[in-house]
């Protein structure tokens, strides 16, 4: 059996990088292959087969799949869906944000079209929890199978041993023990993506400063800008947008800080405080997203809008999460009831069972969620 593997348009990350580790210890003997970006070909293992995306060979590679595994639309190579494949599609997050047609507007109608011909070839969609399904379906107009596993990618976040992931996770990263660490994770914006001058809305070295000598601010960047050239440099800011895997960012930090991105909703499996900057609020909610959720009320951190404010809020992280535990908690039941450790496990024997004939991947569909 042929797995293809496509995360983030080219990159060796994410749910799909989960799966594919897990498929590797429990059912061996299958044949994988990743559409990779020549970029970011060094954040893949030197034993992983890789056919540069947009090209022949990954239309050739897709369309000879058995199983295509993905967290992105698979659009950039024209590749047609043949008879007997199987499309899981694991996307990459929760959306906080309104996407696809639930978005307040959309500024390429073609391309949402060739999107929804894209979604009609999914065969199952992995969700991190039944609110999220919601959410998905609606953003999405997907009707089809889904599977709430949790995601695969959050598994390192939990369970046994993840105070010691951690732990190898900051020493690989080259921070202290005992430096404060914020990761700061914002999305980005349709009128600013193909523009390098735009600017981040947070002077992370400022924050660094105000936070005292030890602090390190980690910068991690949407996957669409990621490839932006770096600010200036600080000796306190580590730009980490090109790191392949945000779940070693999310073991090391101590706090998140984002706008508005779904790493809110991996980050709280940790138990560790979010704060939200929420510098352009009203031209985001107002003109060119809009919310999946009321960020005043249903949010498990506080919403500031000025980065004074966010350095005194950083400041104080233990009243921080007392101040704001009952809410915390309440958000982890709802989005993260799933993620605890084994979300690798459910899809990996959803779709490979351990007693189908030459591990086949099922192609029915599987879920009491099918819409």
């Amino acid at each position: 059996m042929k797995v293809v593997y496509n995360s983030f348009n080219g990159r060796y990350a994410d749910n799909p990088r989960a799966v594919f580790e897990g498929l590797r210890r429990r059912r061996p003997g299958l044949e994988h292959v990743w559409l990779a970006d020549p970029r970011h070909l060094a954040g893949f293992p030197s034993d992983v087969t890789t056919v540069p995306i947009r090209s022949a060979e990954a239309v050739a590679t897709l369309e000879s799949a058995d199983v295509l595994v993905s967290n992105t639309h698979t659009d950039l190579d024209p590749w047609t869906k043949q008879p007997g494949q199987v499309y899981l599609q694991t996307w990459h997050g929760t959306p906080l944000k309104r996407i696809h047609r639930s978005a307040l507007s959309h500024p390429a109608p073609a391309l949402m079209d060739a999107l929804d011909v894209e979604i009609r070839r999914w065969d199952h969609l992995i969700s991190p929890s039944p609110a999220a399904t919601t959410l998905l379906r609606s953003a999405f107009g997907y009707t089809g199978s889904v599977l709430e596993t949790g995601y695969p990618r959050n598994d390192q976040l939990t369970g046994p041993g993840v105070e010691e992931r951690r732990a190898r996770a900051r020493a690989r990263l080259g921070l202290s023990a005992a430096s404060p660490v914020v990761l700061w994770a914002p999305t980005w914006r349709d009128d600013d993506v193909d523009d390098d001058d735009a600017p981040d809305g947070l002077d992370a070295g400022a924050l660094a400063e105000h936070l005292g000598p030890d602090a390190v601010v980690l910068v991690r960047r949407h996957y669409y800008l990621g490839d932006r050239p770096a600010r200036s440099p600080h000796p306190q800011v580590r730009d980490l947008s090109s790191h392949p895997d945000i779940g070693e960012l999310h073991l090391a930090a101590d706090v998140l800080v984002t706008d508005y991105s779904s790493s809110i909703f991996d980050f709280v499996v940790t138990g560790r405080p979010v704060v939200v900057y929420a510098y352009d609020l009203e031209h985001f909610r107002d003109r060119l997203r809009g919310f999946t959720l009321d960020l005043e009320t249903e949010l498990p951190g506080p919403v500031v809008q000025d980065q004074d404010v966010l350095a005194e809020v950083l400041a104080e992280l233990p009243a921080l999460q007392v101040a704001w535990a009952e809410r915390y908690a309440a958000f982890r039941e709802r989005f993260c009831s799933l993620e605890d450790g084994r979300a690798t496990d459910r899809v990996v024997e959803a779709l490979w069972p351990a007693d189908a004939p030459a591990q086949r991947a099922r192609s029915t569909r599987l879920s009491s969620q099918t819409g």
